[in-house]
């Protein structure tokens, strides 16, 4: 007797997605099937996210979506509000890209894990409480305690992408699609997230959909990849298959677009930027009413660093350990201690007026390249609002042909000019937000995490346009990255962090081929490309 054929988890046939008008996905089909994973992968704007928003019915109302969709059998177009209601965070746990936007600023973490244990399981009060910690250890945040009682803004990119993860998993979803789930995390995070997934996945028997731009997690953790290319599906297969013999030339360009190069050599020897026994601190609140305040969290230990003009320093470390609190304490956007210098000019002296005249010497391109940028303003106006602050003895036509100029200089028409943030590929948002900066002709440019979301095509073009911004303006760049392969591309020295603590710094080619400090090593170790 033959055993009847089980269903895939999800399964979708023909699906196309129109904004408009304008298709943006078109006849696409895919599986995903119990105790498996599935890639969906291809360069920014090529359809990945708006395929798995999409399934789950979750684009806006201009929105034309046909083509069959079904999970576990059941066609998810007959479904009611109610009924989605309950699919979604339940039956579906969704990953977003985004954890900075998809977590609510008004409220703590904790009441944002207890809410859909509320939702979906009923549980509140104490139970409640005990299973977002232990949600919180599950996805291996350290002081869950101290985190349950965290605003978002609070904690790193890393964190926070970390607890969308523990808010996905927290009904035992039967498929979970994961967006980008690790965007933010330094390489040895990353296993342990998507490990993480993978014992979950095998445990309770989910369906893993991981859309990620990072081919080397896809070599180490998916059994399918699914090629996606301008809304279409452009090739498919098991993993081994597709990465060592690819059938399509995008396939093979996806596949070799590592970044590469070194940076030029640096030939000043004068200090751009310099700091002395920098630290940061942060108290931590009181016990109850009448407690004494627990000692502050140390987030940036003492530490000394310089950069020269044209010379790039990478920092890294693993997510909370200080990076993006250091490049905000040398831009004195937090309060700290120990001496900050720009060439002659002590920053850390420097108050309101003060500082605020010296910010277009030093400018800060931020993470999220989807959360920098103002969606109410035209990109004219999001580049030439700090240039009429910092020069308001420009005229109108020179405020127009210096914004023209400086999209130019970094690879975006003249047109665009009049289009809003929402209207462009994370790729272009960052290269908007780069032309915000140094339209301001900054000595010193802090990249934070520049290319994290930003696919492998992507970033060998952005890389290529610092490279390029740097020899021709003798910029100093402070650049903050997880991705080792990255930071090997761009920087001259680097300095490795942990526990807000240096470990180990050097020249860059020789920290990566001999580290010294145990961490370093294993830093790199989880950075070297698998083999399928």
């Amino acid at each position: 007797m033959t055993p009847p054929v089980t269903p895939a988890l999800v399964s979708v046939e023909g699906l196309s997605i129109a904004f408009d008008g304008v298709p943006v996905v078109e006849d696409l089909s895919l599986e995903v099937n119990a105790g498996e994973t599935l890639a969906l992968v291809g360069e920014s704007g090529s359809g990945k996210s708006v395929t798995a928003l999409g399934l789950l019915n979750l684009l806006p109302p201009n929105t034309r979506v046909s083509g069959a969709r079904r999970l576990e059998g059941v066609d998810l177009a007959t479904l009611s509000p109610r009924q989605w209601n309950a699919v979604r965070g339940g039956q579906v746990g969704f990953v977003f890209q985004e954890p900075m936007t998809s977590l609510n600023p008004l409220h703590k973490i904790g009441k944002q894990i207890a809410e859909t244990l509320r939702l979906h399981q009923g549980l509140s009060g104490a139970v409640a409480k005990a299973r977002s910690r232990e949600l919180l250890e599950r996805v291996k945040l350290p002081r869950a305690d101290e985190l349950l009682n965290a605003w978002p803004h609070q904690l790193s990119g890393g964190q926070r992408q970390r607890v969308m993860i523990a808010m996905a998993i927290a009904n035992n979803p039967r498929v979970l699609i994961a967006d980008e789930p690790t965007t933010a995390l330094d390489v040895s995070v990353q296993q342990e997230i998507l490990a993480l997934l993978r014992e979950l996945r095998d445990e309770y028997g989910m369906g893993l959909l991981f859309i990620t731009h990072d081919l080397n997690l896809v070599r180490r953790h998916a059994d399918r990849v699914c090629v996606m290319r301008a809304g279409r599906v452009e090739e498919t297969g098991a993993v081994g298959d597709v990465f060592h013999a690819p059938q399509t030339a995008y396939t093979q360009a996806l596949l070799a677009a590592e970044p590469d190069g070194r940076p030029a050599p640096v030939t000043n020897v004068a200090p751009l930027l310099t700091a002395k026994q920098l630290a940061v601190s942060f108290p931590r609140p009181k016990r109850g009413l009448l407690g004494a305040a627990p000692p502050a969290f140390n987030a940036v230990q003492p530490l000394d660093l310089s950069l020269r003009p044209g010379e790039t320093l990478g920092i890294v470390g693993e997510s909370g350990s200080g990076k993006t609190t250091l490049a905000s304490a040398i831009m004195r956007l937090v309060a700290s201690r120990g001496e900050v210098a720009l060439g002659e000019d002590r920053l850390d002296r420097l108050k309101g007026a003060a500082l605020r005249r010296r910010r277009h010497r030093l400018q800060m391109v931020f993470q999220d390249p989807y959360g920098a940028l103002s969606p109410r303003m035209p990109v004219f106006d999001i580049v030439s609002e700090g240039l009429r602050f910092h020069f308001p003895g420009l005229d109108e036509q020179q405020v127009r042909e210096r914004v023209y100029q400086t999209l130019e200089d970094v690879g975006l028409p003249q047109s665009v000019a009049a289009r809003y943030p929402h209207e462009f590929s994370g790729g272009q948002r960052q290269r908007i937000a780069v032309a915000r900066a140094i339209i301001l002709e900054p000595e010193l440019l802090v990249l934070d995490e520049p290319t994290s979301a930003l696919d492998r095509q992507v970033q060998k073009q952005l890389i290529e346009l610092l490279r390029r911004l740097q020899a021709e303006r003798g910029l100093g760049y402070l650049f903050i990255s997880h991705d080792l392969a990255v930071v090997r591309a761009v920087a001259h020295r680097v300095i490795v962090l942990k526990d807000g603590e240096v470990v180990e710094q050097g020249e860059c080619e020789a920290l990566f081929n001999a580290p010294q400090h145990a961490y370093t090593r294993r830093l790199v170790e989880a950075a070297k490309p698998a083999c399928v």
